[in-house]
This record gives C-alpha cells, structure tokens and sequence, in this order.
C-alpha cells in the first residue's frame, strides 16, 4: 500500500514572482514564509513559500528565458506545476509508484538545512507538465532547497482560509477514465463521487477521486458531447492541455472570507436570483443568513452528511484558466453536484462574453 498522508504543497509556475506573491498575501491573507532565490544559492529559479493555517503554497519563477519554467509559463500561462504529497519514506513511494508504471521525473534527492533533512522524488501525472511529488521532510527541514526562512514576514490579515479542500483537474475527451485508472492502480486512490452535467449548451463527465485517508481530492473532469464550447473546452484551450483548473480552499466562515476577498477586488461568478428563491425547500434550513449568500453568490447543497456552501471566483489571470474556490463544509462530504448545472450556467454567461462559448 502506497501510504500518502496529504498534500504537502501546490507549487505554480508564474511569470513574476513578487508580484504573484504580493497578490496573494494582500488578496488571499497568505503569509510569506521562505524564499528560494539568487541570494540563498538557488540558480535557476526564485521561489517564495507561502502559508496560510494548513495550506502551503509556492510560487516560482524563471531566472532566464530557456529556463523549463519559462516554457511552462509561455506555454500555459501561471498554473499549478506540482501537487507535492507528503510521505514517511520518500524514496520508497517512488519506487513504489515507478514500480507501477508511472512516468519517472526526478529520483529520490535529498536537501539539508540545519542539519534537519527533506527526501524529495518526483513523478509525472496527467499532462507532460504537471507532476506529483513524494515528500519526506524531518522537523525543521526546509520545504526548498537553498531556500531560507523569512525572518520577519509582512504582517497579513488571515481571511479564514484553513486548508485545501481539493483540487479540480480537467483532461481531453476521453481521457478521464485512463487518469482515474491512473490514480487508482498507480497511488492506491478510489473514487469516491461520480457527476455528470448537461445544460442546454454544454456538458461535462466528471469523477473525483482520493487517496485512503480522504485527505487528497481530485475531481477529474472530461467534456461531454455539447452544442458549445464547454468551461473545460475554454480551459483546454486556453492552458494549452489539461492541467488543474481551479484550488478549492476550505473557509471556516465562507462569508466573512468572501467579503475580504470582494474587498480586495476579487471577482466571483454569480449565481442567477432565482436560485436562492426556493433554496431551503430543495435544500433544508443552511443556518444561514438567505439575505446574505444571495448577496455574495454564495451556493448551497446538501448530501446524507450534511450541507456545504461554495463560491468561484473569475479567473485570476489574463488567460481563462486557473480560478478559486471557496469552500464551506457543514458536514458534507461531496463537491456540490446540485449547483453544478447553476455554475455552469454562470460560467456560460461569462464565456459568452468572452466570445469563447
């Protein structure tokens, strides 16, 4: 059994590094923790650690043109390069995982700061571009290497962002069942959740898979034969391939967090009014303030555990590729399949106006 425990990292590639960071820390609350750079011996690359409750997060840049992170960059645009898994014994969830046919990228290497050790291995995942990491770190091991701690960070309003709550990836026609096979026969995963939509436009196939211990969630989404050009067409499109289409982040209080993210200018998708008409009769009482998730766009569904309220944001970048989610869990364990047909809409809405439906 290979034993994956969580995700230890999501590392993007991005065209500026600062800048990128600086959004996040004043947008999204992340805190600056380490940085990777000319200065600290990193040769081909700055990169900045950032750190929110249990989410990590690294942002890294290309040092000179030929660089693969600037080819990454051109390519896709900023996007998610790695999900790093965290692990007791990097080198043997390698093997493992090698063992079983997956695409080796890096061997087991080993970085060292004050005398405390990370074991890092590399795997390749659902496109040429995107990889999975194994991740063995000892306490007060670095998380980079040639990387330092930042001594006295800027100060940063946290905004209730407390972990990730999954991952979402899209792939090409017909390849969600092969990446499903992937990660179940490869890295032990087991679906968990199966969702197909369809609008009067366009459609998707969707499967979500996750590792044993249910702290790992990929939904991996395929288009579905449509009259239009679907959100996962417009991301394949545009990404130039399949990729991670957006981060869910878990919120311990989702309107408080959407009101902080909406005062630092992010945009989200709107929901239609009359969804939130006869919300609680196809729901149940939210617990909730009504007044207030229709002001914010805030959706709601319900599964045999209990309730979950979600919000997306519009793209982060130039390219409509990569957004957020924000996520609420009331005990519920799926991904909102009720309001999957709602966002949907939405996006086409958005995609319209874009000219890309």
């Amino acid at each position: 059994m290979l034993q994956i425990k969580g995700i230890d990292y999501v590392e993007l590639y991005v065209g500026n590094v600062p800048q990128t960071a600086y959004f996040y820390r004043t947008a999204f609350g992340f805190t600056p923790a380490a940085v990777a750079s000319l200065e600290t011996g990193a040769r081909d690359r700055t990169s900045l650690v950032l750190r929110q409750n249990e989410i990590t997060m690294v942002v890294s840049g290309a040092l000179s043109p030929d660089s693969p992170i600037a080819e990454h960059v051109n390519l896709h645009g900023d996007s998610v390069k790695d999900i790093a898994f965290a692990v007791d014994d990097a080198a043997q969830a390698f093997a493992e995982a090698t063992s079983r046919g997956a695409r080796p990228v890096m061997e087991p290497t080993v970085f060292e700061q004050n005398g405390a050790q990370t074991v890092k291995a590399t795997i390749g995942a659902y496109s040429g571009d995107v990889v999975h990491s194994f991740v063995q770190r000892a306490p007060g091991a670095p998380l980079l290497p040639n990387s330092v701690a930042i001594p006295r960070p800027p100060v940063t309003d946290s905004i209730g962002l407390l972990a990730l709550d999954h991952a979402a990836i899209c792939v090409e026609d017909d390849m969600m069942q092969p990446w499903v096979d992937f990660y179940e026969e490869v890295l032990d995963f087991h679906v968990a959740h199966q969702e197909d939509v369809a609008t009067e436009y366009t459609g998707m196939h969707s499967k979500q898979v996750q590792n044993e211990l249910g702290t790992v969630k990929f939904p991996i989404a395929e288009p579905a034969p449509s009259k239009r050009k679907s959100q996962i067409n417009e991301y394949l499109s545009f990404h130039h391939g399949p990729g991670v289409q957006h981060l869910a982040l878990l919120s311990g209080g989702i309107c408080d967090t959407v009101r902080a993210l909406r005062d630092s200018g992010i945009e989200f998708l709107e929901a239609p009014g009359t969804y939130y008409d006869k919300l609680e009769e196809r729901v149940g009482k939210v617990g909730e303030d009504l007044a207030v998730l229709r002001e914010l766009h805030v959706l709601v569904d319900r599964d045999q555990w209990g309730h979950l309220l979600q919000v997306f944001t519009k793209p982060l970048q130039a390219r409509p590729t990569v957004f957020m989610e924000i996520i609420q869990r009331l005990g519920a364990r799926g991904f909102g399949g009720g309001n999957i047909r709602s966002l949907f809409e939405a996006i086409e809405s958005e995609q319209a106006a874009r000219g890309t439906l």
